[in-house]
């Protein structure tokens, strides 16, 4: 018996129309998502590391709901339930660390179905737009730096002193709280491409007076 579903193969490759139209649906996927994701009024309340890393995640699922989209165009409602049942798989058996993560997961079971599919054309353009996003997104990565115990009473000179070195070293302050009673504070900061969480505090270190200096905890995703 032969198979009921369409088989369009390599020869997807030469298929120019179908090629711009899926390009323009990924696109215009990623755009609109970004729109929602990146809304100024989000921006002002982010004072949290995966506050900061919701509209990654959110991008990256706009994305995937455009695979879909492509998917169930071409081969109907049928793979549609396969895609679904794939899903409830991997919310209810694996452990992903992260949403992050669990949209990376979704995208690249999705991709081997693309692939299995018999669609190479276009499991190759949403491996690529998943590269670009993810080389965007995550080459510069959103860290959470506790600073404490302060010596007593310079709580803001420190506070000055690490967003000054902070600045400097290249990174982008999403959010800073002081707490004058505990003597600590809170940063979730967005680091440059090329450092490590090491070289910045080491860094941190060299350029924060030893008067104001604390000690540093990191959190990275």
């Amino acid at each position: 018996m032969g198979r009921d579903l369409p088989s369009i193969g390599w020869a997807g490759f030469l298929d120019t129309g179908a090629l711009i139209q899926s390009f323009a649906a990924l696109v215009l996927a990623i755009v609109l998502g970004a729109a929602i994701a990146f809304h100024p009024t989000t921006a002002r309340t982010v004072d949290t590391r995966e506050e900061a890393e919701l509209p990654k995640v959110l991008i990256m699922y706009a994305l995937v709901g455009a695979v879909v989209g492509e998917i169930v165009l071409e081969y109907g409602m049928v793979v549609g339930f396969v895609i679904f049942g794939l899903g409830g798989l991997m919310r209810f058996r694996t452990d992903a660390a992260s949403t992050r993560d669990t949209s990376r997961l979704i995208m690249v079971t999705l991709i081997g179905l693309i692939a299995g599919l018999n669609l190479p054309h276009f499991a190759v353009m949403a491996t690529l737009f998943s590269w670009v996003l993810i080389y965007a997104f995550d080459g510069h990565p959103v860290c959470e730096m506790e600073v404490h115990e302060i010596p007593k009473g310079k709580v803001k000179e420190a506070a000055e002193a690490y967003r000054a070195a902070l600045v400097a070293m290249g990174c982008k302050i999403i959010s800073e709280d002081r707490s004058f009673s505990k003597s600590r504070i809170d940063y979730v900061i967005r680091a440059p491409r090329a450092e490590t969480h090491a070289a910045l505090h080491d860094a941190l270190c060299q350029r924060v007076p030893a008067e104001v200096r604390g000690e540093i905890n990191w959190e990275i995703e």
